[in-house]
């Protein structure tokens, strides 16, 4: 197939006979169709047609395929604490995250997935984030308020901090925001609200070894590297060295 240039280019054919057969089918009906094609799909099907895309920013879809989905959702329970459930499509997001990127054993946890999006969007969202005790404090006030104890409120926001730095875009953004988290004083605070070693490890881990060759000089690197120092002991011979 070729395009208006005569250049050669690549349609996917399921799609064009989507776009023909289905093309005229009500809303509803290709809702039902929309939410059984695989996810990895939506977007690729959300560019054929304009009114398709809008179907993909409708509540009306993303209802429908969180119901598909997790049925259980509809029995949700009240939601307190300072993280947001939000609608349907932020619902849906918040539960493919908790099974398919937390991975809780099996367990399908929503708190989890929100604490996710809301942790991952603040970091990634400004220049100039919230800095990480808040963000932290935040996450295990929510899991607190929402029946968890301090142990698992603890546990989870160290896994779902480890999930969020390695899902982070490798680009000058998260090098500066892994600089700004490594050089963060310590301020004491009480059990749940100290962060876990694990995550204070991970931040050097990255910056040592992915974005090792974005430090623009040794004062740069040696600055870093004593704030690794003044917290474990002894540090990987791959750390080492500029």
């Amino acid at each position: 197939m070729k395009d208006k240039s005569g250049n050669e280019s690549f349609v996917c054919p399921v799609v064009v006979v989507a776009a023909d057969t289905i093309g005229k089918l009500p809303d509803h009906l290709l809702v039902e169709i929309f939410i059984r094609v695989p996810i990895s799909e939506w977007a690729q099907v959300s560019c054929v047609k304009r009114h398709w895309a809008s179907l993909f920013r409708e509540e009306c879809l993303w209802q429908a395929a969180l119901s598909r989905a997790y049925p259980f959702s509809a029995q949700a329970k009240k939601w307190p604490g300072p993280i947001p459930r939000g609608l349907s499509k932020q619902r849906y997001r918040a539960l493919y995250v908790s099974k398919h990127i937390i991975g809780l054993d099996g367990e399908i946890d929503e708190i989890v997935g929100h604490s996710y999006l809301f942790l991952k969007d603040q970091l990634e969202g400004s220049e100039m984030p919230t800095p990480s005790g808040i963000l932290h404090g935040t996450i295990i006030d929510q899991f607190l308020a929402c029946g968890k104890s301090r142990d698992s409120a603890h546990e989870l926001a160290s896994r779902i901090w480890l999930a969020v730095l390695d899902n982070l875009e490798e680009n000058e953004h998260t090098f500066l925001l892994l600089k700004r988290l490594a050089q963060e004083s310590d301020v004491f605070l009480p059990y749940p609200y100290t962060k876990s070693i694990q995550v204070q490890w991970r931040v050097f881990e990255k910056l040592f070894t992915d974005f090792r060759d974005c430090f623009v000089n040794r004062v740069d690197y040696y600055d870093v590297l004593a704030c690794a120092k003044n917290k474990f002991q002894p540090l990987p011979s791959a750390w080492l060295g500029y």
